[in-house]
């Protein structure tokens, strides 16, 4: 691996740091971006010939100049550092309510909380392999937002089956309390989650695709203590059907955003 410094004299504002970051998007041999803004500095780990980030960076007339280039055997950063301890504390957080969403809506009845165990199973595997997306080239941050994308695609769908097989089907009443009490738990721990994610501050695509799963979440926790209040209010499993509906509606407008993202 290289590590090439750059000097950009132009580079005094966190807008020039974006559209350097847009410009080299697709180089799939950058493993990491290390901007210093106050001394208008710009250290790239690469692979391959240097001469091409040169000759990306002359196209924006920020004055860049190569300060130097040489062989590098750094394999930790300090933003991927972060991103691993905060991806490990919200994978760990989500798979376990994925546990306890999965256990209490089998013994509720309720689908509301069967679907968002379903999407903390999901977001449990997005993190695993935003984990293993960590230090690796743009391309396969990308490629790894893909396949979390198609993922909860196939979530959504088999839990739609279900939503259907269950308004066909003669189901008993959902336990209310039991929706609203685990929900309200959830809900603390997806704003728990997405709270460190954005405090990370990371724009690498496999942490932003983390980020829009989290903001679902809450919305989703939200709406399924709501749908246990309606259950209650109209004697009624209907609510409960449709709010897991809506759950996977969501699940698959995340998704859609996800693979948007990745292109």
């Amino acid at each position: 691996m290289q590590k090439t410094v750059f000097h950009i004299p132009k580079m005094d504002c966190p807008s020039e740091e974006n559209l350097i970051k847009l410009k080299l998007n697709d180089f799939s041999d950058i493993i990491n971006l290390d901007f210093d803004i106050p001394n208008r500095k710009l250290t790239i780990f690469h692979y391959g010939n240097f001469q091409k980030l040169k000759k990306a960076l002359d196209g924006l007339n920020l004055g860049s100049k190569i300060l130097s280039n040489e062989e590098s055997d750094q394999t930790v950063f300090s933003e991927q550092s972060n991103q691993r301890k905060v991806l490990w504390i919200v994978l760990v957080i989500n798979f376990s309510f994925f546990l306890i969403e999965m256990i209490t809506g089998i013994v509720s009845r309720s689908m509301g909380l069967v679907a968002d165990s379903l999407d903390m199973l999901a977001d449990a595997f997005v993190y695993g392999i935003s984990l293993y997306a960590v230090g690796g080239t743009l391309q396969r941050k990308k490629s790894i937002a893909k396949i979390a994308g198609y993922f909860q695609i196939t979530l959504a769908v088999i839990g739609f089956v279900e939503v259907v097989r269950r308004f066909i089907g003669a189901e008993a009443m959902p336990d209310f309390r039991t929706m609203i009490i685990v929900s309200v738990f959830a809900l603390a721990a997806n704003a728990t989650c997405l709270y460190l994610l954005m405090k990370s501050k990371s724009k690498d695509a496999h942490m932003r695709a983390s980020m829009i799963f989290t903001s679902n979440d809450v919305i989703i926790n939200i709406g399924v203590i709501l749908a246990g209040v309606l259950v209650l209010w109209f004697n009624s499993s209907l609510p409960d059907l449709i709010v897991g509906s809506a759950v996977f509606i969501l699940v698959m407008f995340g998704a859609a955003r996800i693979l948007k993202l990745a292109k």
